[in-house]
């Protein structure tokens, strides 16, 4: 029987995708072992990036000789904080390894085959997940966080409801937070949070944990000091970028324990550059921008944005509807790529700008 190696290795990316945006400045990893057409183990890169999915996969009391791995990612070839993930491959005797892309860490990338030599073959495998490791390349190569964003709007492209919170279902809603567990980090603005008093988590049951960093870009210090994040922010990491010297201001959120990172301006494109700096090297990752359609067109406009999440609602808000900027934008957005996910009468759509 011809082994199918496309379905292991899609296998092994629906691994990866479970810790994706959680294992801080390390990618999410997924790994399969199979012998004799036969899933044997399996492994995820660990919450905060170690222990690595090859260990993981392979720390298992059974015989592994002679098995094929299929991992998302060529297996580390260098020692960090742990030996490299070769070292364990090797040593439990693995037959063939599949693996989908190149690691871009120079420490890595293409020596895998030199440091296992013949005991090990090698394969690399072209599978669908073409844009998995986007904002892995993006960290290693850019030094630049994936930054994406997040609107909903009604079917006659309004994207705020007069008489409602609400533009989309609960369904909808329940997946955006699914989306949010995919990042490290939330950004949105002072207008933003003081108009909802949203908390900008991920409430859905055996999720409520999973917090990501949330960074609220309020120049001018206008946050409401009565919001319900203030909730949140002993367990959570909360920032505020501003170009204010509001000394009381600041004191109080200090006290909240949240951290003040003060600009001299956040007008340019380069200004914002150098703020996504400043939070990757912190270690935000992976950013999905939830706000306004201001500051959302704005990122655009300065060509930040990498992808756009759509959640189209099927109801007609007519009077209710209302914008803050010019619809144009929205109505200009090529809604094609779908994503196949029931959300009843709502659509979810994925805009790629880069």
């Amino acid at each position: 029987m011809k082994t199918n190696h496309n379905f292991y290795s899609n296998l092994a990316f629906r691994l990866a995708e479970i810790n994706l945006g959680k294992t801080k400045k390390n990618p999410s990893v997924g790994c399969i072992i199979v012998r004799n057409d036969s899933v044997i183990s399996s492994g995820v890169t660990s919450i905060n990036g170690r222990p690595h999915a090859e260990f993981n996969a392979l720390k298992k009391k059974i015989s592994f000789s002679k098995s094929n791995m299929y991992v998302t990612l060529e297996p580390c070839t260098h020692y960090g904080k742990t030996p490299p993930c070769t070292y364990i491959i090797k040593k439990k005797k693995i037959k063939n390894i599949f693996y989908s892309f190149y690691d871009p860490d120079e420490r890595t990338h293409k020596k895998v085959k030199k440091f296992l030599k013949n005991s090990v073959k090698l394969k690399k495998i072209d599978i669908e997940n073409k844009n998995f490791y986007k904002s892995y390349y993006l960290n290693k190569i850019n030094k630049l966080p994936l930054i994406d964003a997040k609107i909903a709007i009604s079917k006659d492209f309004f994207t705020i409801n007069k008489s409602s919170k609400w533009i989309t279902n609960l369904r909808s809603r329940r997946v955006s937070h699914l989306i949010r567990s995919k990042y490290d980090c939330i950004i949105s603005t002072s207008n933003s949070i003081n108009k909802d008093n949203s908390l900008l988590n991920c409430r859905i049951n055996g999720m409520n944990h999973m917090m990501p960093k949330l960074v609220i870009i309020d120049r001018y210090l206008k946050i409401k000091k009565k919001l319900k994040l203030f909730q949140l922010t002993k367990k959570r990491k909360t920032t505020i970028v501003t170009t204010s010297n509001n000394r009381n201001k600041i004191s109080f959120l200090k006290k909240k324990n949240i951290k003040i990172i003060k600009l001299r301006k956040l007008e340019n494109k380069s200004d914002f550059k150098l703020l996504f700096k400043k939070l990757f090297i912190s270690g935000s990752c992976r950013i999905l921008v939830e706000s306004g359609l201001v500051f959302i067109i704005k990122l655009f406009k300065f060509r930040l944005i990498n992808d756009l999440y759509v959640f189209k609602s099927n109801t007609l808000l007519k009077k209710n509807g209302y914008n803050n900027v010019n619809t144009k934008f929205l109505k200009n957005l090529v809604l094609k790529n779908r994503i196949k996910v029931n959300l009843k009468n709502d659509n979810l759509y994925k805009i790629r700008f880069k």
